[in-house]
């Protein structure tokens, strides 16, 4: 019954940030023209400011957009959507537009009187999504569990994810409200459904792309000639490196060898932290539980008691409690474990539950217990009374963390000093001095690694921003410390023709595989009509013919892939009928439908509802999309938008 709320895993974690995300990330598709022409100087941890629109609006409450918000929804967004870190700018631009709009749609919500109250919030949190981790079974789980699921799902305050809800279900309201009056009519969803439900079969040729890049053989003339085109290209193809020299040590160098760690430093830090090892009154239950349903009228509720005091009796008279729970329990979590609950917190279940679990003593059995799930036969198994762990008990988990500690800051002492002697008297001199290696690199890139260290990612990173020649640093290496100087570098430069020739027939094929496959799609489709063969076709021009299974659309083929991209157009075509050339990126087909079954009424009668409901929800979306779109337009022309920097409009990638 409670399991779910002793889960701390990524799951959870997800489905919280998608819940609570949804409204943020559904809500804008579009990015409206202008919202980004107008801007103010301001306060630069402030991304924009949104307040009401008009001569009035500008004396009232004004909605702060934070560049911290921007910034963490623009990197879940590039993690959701898998791309790369050079896009961070582009998706902080867009991220910032969907929280103004939230911000403008906020403000029209609070003006048609939207607002979500206390009451309203509870309500939500005991019947919505989140009731199934906050209220189990209808349980609350207590504040302390409430505040650890909001830290660890959003790494936010209690009051923030509240007020986070609140905003969402006033959105919610006024998305219902300009959207309430959409309908669609009955043979809207017939026809939707007739092409919903439609399945192909076909034959097709399929032109690769792949094929024809093999087929690609230019004269080293041609690349040339292609190479010198693309001089700007190729300008700084190799990238930038750099030669390193470094002496590197860890907790094992040390003068005096790792820190020793005092019972006195064990006696501080236990005192200091005495909140950690507090345990709090605890009791081990199990229980079986005779439900009865929600509002059960007076004889449903006597068969349960009945059948509850029957398996009373049959515990108090010898009968094994855990058979009996995995036999008759309605509790589902806990009945394949024979009623077993675990340990629970005092003040965690229902009041009556909790009375008698914390009153008991080990190896009792309670009476019957009502409470509003039904009657609990409830034994105590064992009790923990809260107190303090001893420092006997804990030392050996605080050992650890002190040596942890003195050996970071003895190492970073040590670095200290050793950088200081290398940059008075070089580093050689200096690691000799205390017995270290001296270690040169190859020439290193920015994304390369250094051998034989357990993280160079750091000094890597720190020799890029340092001159050739510079006085030695010392950065930390995941397991110790270096200090390194920057002995040489090479500028990223054009490669030679010769060592590069491989990257450049790549390129030269990658650049002419569009216009051939363009080509070939043509002359295939061209000669399948001349024909009327599609097959035929296909063989003359030594092409791969196949045949697909009846699918539909959401089906996939192989080679053209999903049915709903770019190979819906066989639905729309009739049988017998030979298609335009489709090009699917990295393969181009032409098809000829060779069957093509419609759904039957029976079969369009059975998925009206679903099918009305879709439609529904594309309306909603894509009136309210448009009514964002006007809102947004009027508040940023009457300057209800202000940004703290003059910001450029991303350019869309693939849009």
């Amino acid at each position: 019954m409670i399991r779910i709320l002793q889960q701390n895993n990524k799951f959870t974690k997800v489905l919280f940030a998608v819940i609570i995300g949804a409204a943020v990330i559904t809500m804008v598709i579009t990015l409206v023209p202008g919202i980004f022409d107008s801007a103010s100087t301001g306060d630069p941890n402030i991304f924009a400011t949104v307040h009401a629109p008009g001569f009035f609006g500008r004396f009232g409450d004004s909605t702060p957009v934070k560049a911290t918000e921007v910034n963490q929804l623009a990197q879940r967004q590039l993690q959701q959507q898998r791309l790369p870190d050079f896009l961070l700018p582009y998706m902080a631009q867009r991220a910032g537009q969907i929280l103004v709009q939230r911000a403008i749609l906020k403000h029209e919500a609070d003006r048609m009187g939207l607002q979500v109250s206390d009451e309203d919030l509870r309500r939500e949190l005991q019947t919505g999504p989140f009731a199934q981790y906050l209220f189990p079974n209808g349980s609350y789980i207590g504040d302390d569990a409430y505040i650890n699921f909001v830290q660890s799902a959003f790494q936010i305050s209690r009051s923030d994810f509240e007020q986070q809800v609140k905003s969402d279900l006033e959105l919610n309201r006024l998305q219902a409200l300009v959207t309430g009056g959409v309908t669609v009519s009955d043979n809207a969803v017939r026809d939707a459904y007739k092409i919903q439900g439609t399945k192909v079969k076909f034959d097709y040729a399929v032109v690769s792309a792949e094929d024809l890049r093999k087929g690609i053989n230019p004269s080293d003339s041609d690349l040339q000639n292609f190479f010198k085109q693309n001089a700007a290209k190729y300008a700084n193809a190799i990238p930038e490196t750099r030669k390193l020299v470094y002496a590197s040590f860890d907790a094992s160098n040390l003068p005096g060898g790792k820190p020793q760690v005092t019972d006195t430093e064990v006696q501080a830090y236990y005192n200091q932290h005495q909140d950690q090892y507090q345990v709090k009154e605890q009791v081990k239950v199990r229980h079986i539980l005779i439900a009865v349903p929600s509002g059960a009228d007076a004889k449903t509720d006597a068969a349960a008691k009945s059948k509850a005091e029957d398996l009373l009796k049959q515990i108090k008279t010898g009968g094994n409690f855990a058979d009996l729970a995995s036999k008759n329990s309605d509790d589902p979590g806990s009945k394949v474990q024979g009623g077993e609950l675990g340990w629970l917190d005092r003040g965690k279940t229902v009041p009556e539950f909790d009375k008698a679990a914390f009153t008991l003593s080990p190896g009792q059995t309670s009476d019957l217990i009502k409470t509003q799930f039904g009657y609990h036969i409830l034994q105590v198994e064992e009790k923990k009374t809260a107190h303090l762990r001893p420092i006997a008990e804990v030392k050996a988990e605080i050992v650890p963390v002190l040596e942890q500690q003195k050996a970071g800051a003895a190492e970073q002492n040590y670095s200290k000093q050793l950088e200081a002697d290398a940059k008075k008297d070089g580093i050689e001199k200096a690691a000799a001095a205390r017995g270290l290696h001296i270690v040169t690199t190859d020439y290193i890139a920015k994304d390369g690694v250094i051998p034989g260290l357990s993280d160079g990612s750091g000094l890597i990173a720190q020799s890029f921003s340092s001159a050739k020649g510079a006085a030695p640093a010392s950065v930390a290496i995941g397991e110790g410390f270096a200090v390194f100087q920057v002995v040489d570098i090479k500028a990223a430069h054009a490669p030679d023709f010769a060592e590069y020739k491989q990257h450049i027939l790549d390129d030269f094929r990658e650049q002419q595989v569009p216009q051939l496959l363009s080509a070939q799609l043509n002359k295939l489709d061209d000669r399948a009509k001349v024909l009327n063969d599609l097959k035929k076709a296909a063989a003359e021009m030594n092409i791969p013919f196949k045949t697909s299974e009846l699918v539909g659309k959401d089906g996939q083929v192989p080679d053209l892939g999903a049915m709903n991209g770019p190979g819906a157009v066989a639905f729309t075509l009739a049988k017998g009928t030979i298609s335009a050339p489709i090009n699917a990126g990295r393969v181009g087909v032409v098809l000829d439908v060779v069957d093509k079954q419609e759904p039957t009424p029976e079969e369009i009668a059975k998925n009206f509802p679903q099918t009305r409901e879709q439609l529904l929800s594309a309306q909603h979306e894509e009136i309210f999309r448009v009514y964002i779109g006007n809102l947004t337009e009027k508040y940023e022309k009457a300057g209800a938008v202000k940004l703290t920097q003059k910001q450029s409009a991303p350019s869309p990638l693939g849009n």
